[in-house]
């Protein structure tokens, strides 16, 4: 899907998800069905904005694949800000959307989605998570793909809590948990399935800092100019030195992880509960 331009600077837009917004003086500003990403002073920021929850499904992974790969290649972009709107970084997949795919058309998504995650992962530019509600499965996922996470404090969740409604995870999703908090603790998130306040993810290392909800935009914004400040080549580099390993590691298992991902989806036992799982619009 192309990006199309929201309107001039200081007037109302309305995006096609939906969303009333303005712009700010000297901000770019590009629109798409459910992602709205803006550019100022060198720092990008990317906020998802699908319903009350954010949920994934081909669309959206789709619009954050371009939108990236846009920011990739425009020189004036310097690091990026990844968000949410409302109470939601992302409740992840768009469950009962997924009930009507086929095998094959879910398979499809993952592909996308999974491709999508390790590209973000190794992003060049800095990608800085600012974590404005729950984030949860799917949405951990891409949390956890980001270089630093920011979540506000209070009654917002963090989890991959897959094992509780009968799921796996993926082959990818964790290889990068692993790398960002040990095995020992990758260990104990994915067997839990636990649904950890910012304060406890803090103190495991699944976010970086938990700041009160006022203050998120600021401190991401700062955050991301304290990276935008650093060499971008040598970022580049050393970013790419630290998560290419991991990623081939990825590329190893990552095919064979979907398709068994795939298969437990669709059990009788999973398929049940899957059933079970609503999002309100």
């Amino acid at each position: 899907m192309q990006p199309h331009s929201c309107g001039g600077a200081g007037e109302p837009v309305l995006p096609l998800g939906g969303v009333w917004g303005f712009l700010v003086r000297g901000q770019e500003e590009v629109c798409m069905s459910f992602v709205l990403s803006s550019k100022s002073d060198g720092i990008a920021t990317v906020r998802i904005e699908r319903g009350k929850v954010n949920a994934f499904n081909g669309t959206v992974v789709s619009e954050l694949q371009d939108v990236f790969r846009g920011l990739e290649a425009d020189g004036s972009v310097r690091s990026v800000i990844l968000t949410g709107t409302g109470k939601f970084f992302s409740f992840g997949f768009d469950i009962p959307e997924f009930l009507s795919y086929s095998k094959g058309e879910f398979e499809g998504y993952l592909n996308a989605f999974t491709e999508f995650y390790r590209y973000l992962f190794r992003f060049p530019k800095p990608v800085v998570a600012a974590l404005n509600g729950h984030t949860v499965a799917g949405g951990c996922m891409m949390a956890i793909a980001c270089d630093h996470r920011l979540m506000v404090d209070g009654k917002a969740k963090i989890a991959l809590n897959e094992i509780g409604f009968g799921s796996s995870v993926l082959a990818g999703s964790t290889a990068i948990l692993v790398y960002c908090i040990g095995s020992k603790k990758t260990q104990e998130v994915l067997f839990s399935g636990q649904m950890y306040s910012a304060r406890e993810a803090l103190q495991i290392g699944l976010v970086d800092e938990v700041v009160q909800e006022d203050l998120l935009e600021a401190r991401a914004l700062e955050v991301a100019r304290e990276y935008a400040g650093r060499d971008s080549a040598a970022f580049a580099s050393i970013k790419d030195l630290l998560k290419g390993p991991v990623c081939e590691q990825i590329a190893l298992r990552e095919k064979d992880s979907i398709k068994e991902f795939v298969d437990i989806w669709y059990s009788e036992n999973t398929w049940e509960n899957l059933q079970k799982i609503t999002i309100k619009s």
